[in-house]
Formats: C-alpha cells, sequence, structure tokens
C-alpha cells in the first residue's frame, strides 16, 4: 500500500528533527537570512526617511506654488520679468522671491526675501507669526522670521548677525515661521533684502498660482516662450525629479549592498540544505520506495527552505525596523553620503510594502537555495540510495562547465546593457550572473585544480586520503566551496572597487593640489577686485590665481552644474582623451565625466550655458576627471566669464609660496589682510591638510559600505564553519570504517585539517578570481552607469593574499574542530546499519 504522504505527519516530523539534530546550522541559515533582510529594510527606511524629510523641506522653501520662475544662473534676472508674468493667462497670482544662502553663527540657512501680500496669496506656507507685544511689524527693514531648526541657541527679540556674500547685517528676531519644520529657514522683506544686499532690481524666483481650470502645461509653455534667458519655469514634478536624483544612485548602490548578506544567506541555505539531503539521503529514497513521489520529495525540501525564510524574513523585518529606527536617531539619515547634510534627524517613516518586498526578497533566498538540492534529492534513484552514501556524482565522470560558461557569458551581455533610468541594473544582474557562474564552476574547478595532487602519491597516508576524498567527490566539495567563493568574491570585489576609487581619488587630488595653500569662502562669499589685489601683494606670496564656483541650471528637473572659473582652465586639470582647439571666437570650455554622460557631450560638442542675462554657446575642447562634483561641472577661463557675466568677484584662491617664504607666517598674514567680517568666512588650508579632509570625506561616505560589508563577510565565515562542521559530522560512518581499518583519531582529525586546508585555497583562488572579476563590472560598469565617473583598477595584493591565507587557516582548524567531535564517536555504533 502506498503512503499517502499529504495525510501524514512525516513532512513535520522531518523539518523538526532535522533542525534538533542540527540546530546551529539551521540557525546559521536563519541568521544569515535574517540579517540580509534586515540590512536592506533599514537601509531602504533609513534612505526612504531621509528623503522624505529632504523632499519636504525642499517644498517648504519652495512655498508649495503650482509654478515656479527660477533664476538658472547665480545673479538672478530682472524684477520687471515680474509684471510680464503675472498678467500672463492662467496665472491668479504671482509671488516674486529673493533667494540668498546665509550663514548665521556659522550655522547655514536659506535665506528669503518675501513680498508679505502676494506671498499670502501664493505660498501661505512662508508667512510668518510676529510677536505683537514687541512692536516689530513684517515690513519692518530689521525684522527676522526664523523656522525652529534655525532658531536654534537664540530667542525672539534677540539681534543677530547674518551674513550673505561677506556683507554682515543685523536683524531682530521678530517671530517664527509656523509653516516651515526640519529645515534651517529665514525670511525677511523683499526690499530689505534687495536694498540690504545688493540685490536692487534681481529676482530669483516667482512663485506662481494657476487659476481654476488653467492647463499647467499650457501656462509653462506660454513662459517659456515669454522668459528671458537667465530664467526657466519649474514644476513641483521637477522638485522632486531633482531631489531623487540627487542621491538615487548612492541609495540604489547601498540597497544592492546590502543585500549582498542576503545573497551569501541564499548560497548558505543551499550549502546547509544539500549537505543535510546528503546525510538523509537514504531516508528520501526510503520514502519513495513507500509510495512518495518525486513532486512529494522536492516539494517536502522546499518546504524546509521556505520555513528557514519565514522564520529568517520576520525576524529581519523586526530586527531592520528596530536598527532603522537607532541609525536616524543616532546618526541622522545621512549615512555619511553628505546629501541630506544640514537637516534635522528625520522621523522613521515605516513603509508596508517595502516591508513586503524585503520579506519576499527573504523567502525567494531561501527558497532558491533550495531548489538546486531537491532537484537533485528528487532524481536520486531508491535502490542506490539506501546503500550508497557516496558522493552524488559520479567521480569517473568529469563535472560539467557548460553551465558555467553560458552564466558567464549571459552576465558578459548585461555588463554591455546600458543603465535603466540612471540605475545599472544590468551591471547588477552581471554581478549576480557571474557570481552564479563561479559556483556552478566549482565542481569542475575543484577536479581541474586537484587532478595534479590526485596523480601523485604521497608517503603520509592522510594526505592521501585527503586529495583522494576531495577529487572523488567533487559536488560535496563543490557544497562546501559555495559558501567560501560567495562571500570571499562579494568581499574581495568591494574590497578591490574601494580601494580603486579611493586610489584613483588620491591619484587625481595629487594633480589637482599643486599650490601650497587653497583659499575659500563659505558659500557666496566674494574677493572682490581690490581685496584680490591686496592678497596678490602679500610678501612671501610667489603666485596666486583665483576662481569660483558657481551653480548653473540647464534643465529645471535635473540637479543644478558647477561653473567653475579658472584662470588658465587649460592648465587646471590634465584632460582625458583628446583636446579640439576651438573655432575661431568661439567660447571654449571644458567639462567633466559626469557632465558628458548626463549630457551626451564629447570633445567638438557645443553646449548652452546660462552666463548673466544671455544663453550663450560653449564649444568643448576637453573632458577632465573630477571627483568632487557627481552632478557634472563646467570649467571656463576668467576673462570669458568677466565679459560675459561682468562679475569680477572670486570666491577662492591658490596660493603658491615664494623660495624661503614660511608657511605659517603666510596664513597669518593671510588673515590679517581679510576683512573683519570675513573673518569666520573664510578658510585657508595647506595643501597637505586640505588633501587630508577630502579622504577623510571619501572614508566617511563609504563607512557604511564598509560596515555592511564587514556584516556580509562575517555572514558568510559563519557559513563557512558551519558548513564545515556540518559536513564532517555527516560522515562519522566513513570515520568509523576508517577506524576499523586501522587508521587513529589523530590521523582522521590531520585528514580533515588537511581537507579544509586544501578546500579553503581552492576556495581562495577561486574567491580571489571571481572577486577580481566582478570588481571590473563594479568599477568599469556599476561605478559609470551611477555616479558618472571612471576610476582606474588597483589591487590590495596585500589584502588579497591575507584572505586567501585566512581562508586556508579558517577552514582547517574548522575542520579539526568538527572532527575532534565526530571521531569521539564508538567505531562500531559508526557503522551499524539502521535497518
Amino acid at each position: 500500500m502506498a503512503l499517502d504522504w499529504r495525510a501524514t505527519a512525516v513532512p513535520r516530523w522531518m523539518i523538526v528533527g532535522e533542525w534538533r539534530a542540527h540546530p546551529v546550522r539551521i540557525v546559521t541559515a536563519v541568521v544569515a537570512i535574517a540579517i540580509g533582510v534586515a540590512l536592506g529594510f533599514a537601509v531602504h527606511l533609513i534612505n526612504a526617511s531621509a528623503l522624505d524629510r529632504f523632499a519636504r523641506g525642499l517644498a517648504t522653501v519652495n512655498g508649495g506654488a503650482d509654478l515656479r520662475i527660477a533664476a538658472t544662473g547665480v545673479q538672478g534676472f530682472d524684477e520687471r520679468v515680474y509684471p510680464r508674468v503675472a498678467r500672463l493667462a492662467g496665472i491668479a497670482a504671482a509671488s516674486p522671491v529673493v533667494v540668498l544662502h546665509a550663514r548665521l553663527d556659522g550655522r547655514p540657512l536659506d535665506l528669503l526675501g518675501l513680498d508679505v501680500l502676494r506671498a499670502a496669496a501664493v505660498t501661505p506656507l512662508l508667512l510668518a507669526r510676529p510677536e505683537r507685544e514687541r512692536g516689530l511689524a513684517l515690513f519692518d527693514p530689521d525684522a527676522l522670521f526664523l523656522s525652529r531648526a534655525a532658531l536654534a541657541g537664540h530667542h525672539v527679540g534677540d539681534h543677530v548677525a547674518l551674513v550673505v556674500a561677506g556683507r554682515v547685517e543685523r536683524f531682530a528676531i521678530a517671530g517664527l515661521l509656523p509653516g516651515v519644520d526640519g529645515r534651517a529657514l529665514a525670511v525677511i522683506d523683499i526690499a530689505a533684502a534687495q536694498d540690504r544686499f545688493d540685490r536692487l532690481g534681481r529676482l530669483d524666483r516667482i512663485d506662481l498660482k494657476l487659476a481654476a481650470g488653467a492647463d499647467a502645461r499650457r501656462v509653462r509653455a506660454t513662459l517659456a516662450a515669454t522668459l528671458p534667458a537667465d530664467a526657466a519655469a519649474a514644476s513641483t514634478a521637477d522638485d522632486a525629479s531633482r531631489t531623487d536624483a540627487l542621491s538615487r544612485a548612492y541609495r540604489v548602490n547601498l540597497d544592492m549592498l546590502a543585500l549582498v548578506a542576503l545573497l551569501t544567506g541564499a548560497f548558505l541555505v543551499y550549502s546547509a540544505q544539500a549537505l543535510s539531503i546528503a546525510r538523509r539521503r537514504a531516508h528520501f529514497a526510503l520514502l519513495r520506495v513507500l509510495g512518495a513521489s518525486r513532486a512529494m520529495v522536492m516539494g517536502q525540501i522546499l518546504a524546509e527552505g521556505l520555513a528557514l525564510g519565514v522564520v529568517g524574513a520576520a525576524i529581519g523585518i523586526v530586527a531592520g525596523l528596530g536598527l532603522a529606527a537607532g541609525v536616524l536617531r543616532l546618526v541622522g539619515g545621512d549615512l555619511g553620503s553628505g546629501y541630506f547634510a544640514g537637516q534635522s534627524a528625520p522621523p522613521l517613516l515605516f513603509a508596508p510594502g517595502a516591508a513586503l518586498g524585503f520579506a519576499g526578497l527573504g523567502l525567494a533566498a531561501a527558497t532558491l537555495g533550495s531548489l538546486l538540492p531537491a532537484r537533485s534529492a528528487a532524481r536520486v534513484t531508491p535502490a542506490v540510495a539506501l546503500k550508497a552514501l557516496g558522493d552524488a556524482v559520479d567521480p569517473r565522470r568529469r563535472p560539467p562547465i557548460l553551465p558555467a560558461l553560458l552564466l558567464a557569458l549571459a552576465g558578459g551581455a548585461c555588463a554591455l546593457m546600458p543603465a535603466v533610468g540612471g540605475i545599472a541594473l544590468f551591471g547588477y544582474g552581471a554581478v549576480g550572473l557571474l557570481l552564479a557562474a563561479g559556483i556552478a564552476a566549482m565542481p569542475w574547478l575543484a577536479r581541474t585544480l586537484l587532478a595534479p595532487l590526485a596523480r601523485r602519491h604521497f608517503a603520509a597516508p592522510v594526505v592521501e586520503l585527503a586529495v583522494d576524498r576531495l577529487w572523488g567527490a567533487p559536488s560535496q566539495a563543490a557544497v562546501a566551496l559555495s559558501g567560501i567563493v560567495a562571500s570571499v568574491g562579494l568581499m574581495i570585489a568591494m574590497a578591490v572597487m574601494v580601494a580603486s576609487f579611493r586610489g584613483s581619488v588620491d591619484a587625481w587630488l595629487d594633480q589637482i593640489l599643486v599650490a601650497d595653500l587653497y583659499v575659500s569662502a563659505n558659500g557666496d562669499t566674494p574677493f572682490d577686485p581690490a581685496l584680490q589685489a591686496r592678497l596678490s601683494r602679500l610678501l612671501g606670496v610667489g603666485a596666486i590665481t583665483f576662481g569660483a564656483q558657481h551653480p548653473i541650471v540647464l534643465a529645471p528637473n535635473r540637479p543644478a552644474l558647477t561653473l567653475i572659473v579658472r584662470a588658465d582652465p587649460d592648465h587646471a586639470d590634465p584632460p582625458l582623451g583628446r583636446v579640439v582647439p576651438p573655432p575661431a571666437g568661439a567660447l571654449a570650455v571644458r567639462v567633466s565625466e559626469p557632465a558628458v554622460r548626463l549630457y551626451a557631450l564629447a570633445p567638438g560638442a557645443t553646449l548652452t550655458l546660462p552666463l548673466g542675462a544671455r544663453r550663450v554657446p560653449a564649444f568643448v575642447t576637453a573632458i577632465y576627471r573630477d571627483y568632487a562634483r557627481q552632478d557634472g561641472a563646467v570649467m571656463i577661463a576668467g576673462h570669458d566669464y568677466d565679459r560675459l557675466t561682468g562679475d569680477t568677484a572670486r570666491g577662492e584662491a591658490a596660493i603658491t609660496l615664494a623660495p624661503g617664504a614660511d608657511l605659517v607666517a603666510i596664513q597669518e598674514a593671510l588673515h590679517r589682510a581679510l576683512p573683519a567680517a570675513l573673518a569666520d568666512e573664510v578658510q585657508i588650508v595647506p595643501t597637505r591638510l586640505l588633501k587630508a579632509r577630502a579622504l577623510a570625506i571619501f572614508d566617511r561616505s563609504f563607512a557604511i559600505t564598509f560596515g555592511l560589508e564587514l556584516v556580509a563577510i562575517v555572514v558568510g565565515l559563519a557559513g563557512v564553519a558551519a558548513t564545515a562542521s556540518a559536513q564532517t559530522i555527516a560522515r562519522t560512518r566513513e570515520f568509523g570504517m576508517l577506524r576499523h581499518l586501522g587508521v587513529t583519531r589523530r590521523q582522521i582529525v590531520a585528514m580533515l585539517g588537511i581537507e579544509g586546508a586544501l578546500l579553503g585555497l581552492v576556495g581562495g583562488v577561486a574567491g580571489v578570481a571571481l572577486g577580481c572579476g566582478l570588481a571590473q563590472i563594479l568599477i568599469h560598469v556599476v561605478n559609470p552607469q551611477s555616479f558618472n565617473w571612471t576610476m582606474d583598477t588597483r589591487l590590495p595584493l596585500g589584502l588579497l593574499a591575507g584572505v586567501a591565507l585566512a581562508l586556508i587557516v579558517a577552514s582547517a582548524a574548522t575542520a579539526m574542530l568538527a572532527g575532534r567531535r565526530a571521531v569521539s564517536a564508538d567505531a562500531v555504533r559508526a557503522v551499524r546499519e539502521d535497518w
């Protein structure tokens, strides 16, 4: 009579019994899944919460208008645009705005100059609440209204000094901005802003409220035909797109890196399930004899994997929620990137859809990890499996390599595909496919690497036994190697990528930091021509070159480019590739790598720049490397910028000392030469310190990367230990037979140590080679498509050798420790048949 599989308690007994018999291996697999889900979910929640706060803050600054007209450069646009726009059909109300970047007590804040009467109809969120009893009115030129985030350390009624573009003006805090939360914002009367900060006749923004029933697209098209070259129309959708683009690549890369632990967990589930099935092959064969079909056996094993996934995903979601809340409370939502710097710690924004998504990924990882072992168990012939407890692969057959080659070819094809929506989806797919190819090649690689040893004869029996065992059981060796190769390959890939990135940044800094001292002003603080001349005449200054950086907008839905003003761009940064001389009379510019990728430029191309009140065609002569500005930059000669804009002020300087000049003395002389108002607004930094700061920023921005990588390594090494231990314990009967043949316990432990060392060696070689291959995808595909810059490959040879040596030692030690336990059982009981 056939066994009614589903009507019995056998499936439940098998799951519970296996978990009781080998709790460490099961717990390791569950923890790996839980860590992967927790890290991915936590990173997603942190980024979503920070991005939501940032977007809300930006929406607050923009006041929630239906449309707005924004300046494309730092000089604003003519205020005569305002009455023309206000009379256009479809516009119910318009509010002129002056936007300034100020500093209060050294802290940056956005300063808006508003026409209160107009703002009340268009952007009521920005309206102030004055303290009437203090006698300060909304139109008082000395009245300042602050958000609660900007008020820190002050009280209503205090007199404070605002610094804007080197100009210091004092105001009295007249009240609060009740509609502004979580962002440092200040509001003054628009007339006071124009008068006191040299903005007469200029506006930076016009907020618009559309009439009821007006077509926003039509109104925007009308505006585009009306506006001057130094202004452009934008909408809240543009704000959302630009805000998302600022940090999208960083957020996606962190999410993907967090899922590395989950991917490692999937291989650990595979390893645990494969070892469990190898040990229980006779059990499943007996069930087949009793009437269970292949589909039922496969379903049983998949159910075991799914149970692991359910437990791991549930723990991971709870842990991820707690981790996200803790990180937001302790360090905020910046995660070292600098994209959300200056924002207050955002509240945790729970995302049910993301929770379900990451839980589903955990279940998928566990299920996929069980799929191949399940298929292997279902295909085994019952009559053979009841007695044969060796390797599932006939040692006379050469393990196939074709599946691995097909996976590698598919990965290479994905690596050639372009980004999707600015995200390197195919690049990440290539990483996954190449990793799968490396795992699939393990049986073939283990047999190939061990073949020279297998053909030799060793005097020591334990060495002979260890080599013959591994060579004759390639599938079991591959199971043990899968966790090693997965964790080591991903770790090496990230390590090589980060080392290459840091090395390229270090070399780039050496190329561009050629002066002795660098002077830079905070924000828009300028060095006017008189101050430039005074600094140039200082004793000990051999040469000084002035420059500036200004944001310019080429498209309202994209982040601003940086316009870099240099005295001699041709000698500022070394070009990448060819240099094309400009046509006679053309405006020559250089563009950075990110600008080339974002705007499809190349040497010889032409782009239009908003300079002054005109849009000027510029000829691209060369491309240069710039790791400081992910959104792109355009470099223009100082004399061209002065001619086109009339702006001769500069915000930074590079100083080369005269022979024999003292560095400290020059720094002190520079401080004395600066106006008192600029004393706290200008930084004077030696080249060595500036480079150290830049590299410290790099290391801080990759701190979360190193943390996630460390977690993935720990999970992988724990899986290696659990795999080696489980595989050793599963061979207790084999050890008993060897004991009957006269092999001592010490010799068996030594044999296991040699096996572990050989596995560690093969895994180390395969993992390092695979990791270096994966690193090329990260360096030459993922990073250019995500961050728009390229880098040179640099191999951390010391780390590679250390990882390989550590793997050999760890694998050997783990196998020997597990072997001491396995050989302690009585030799007679170990080989006794149970039926």
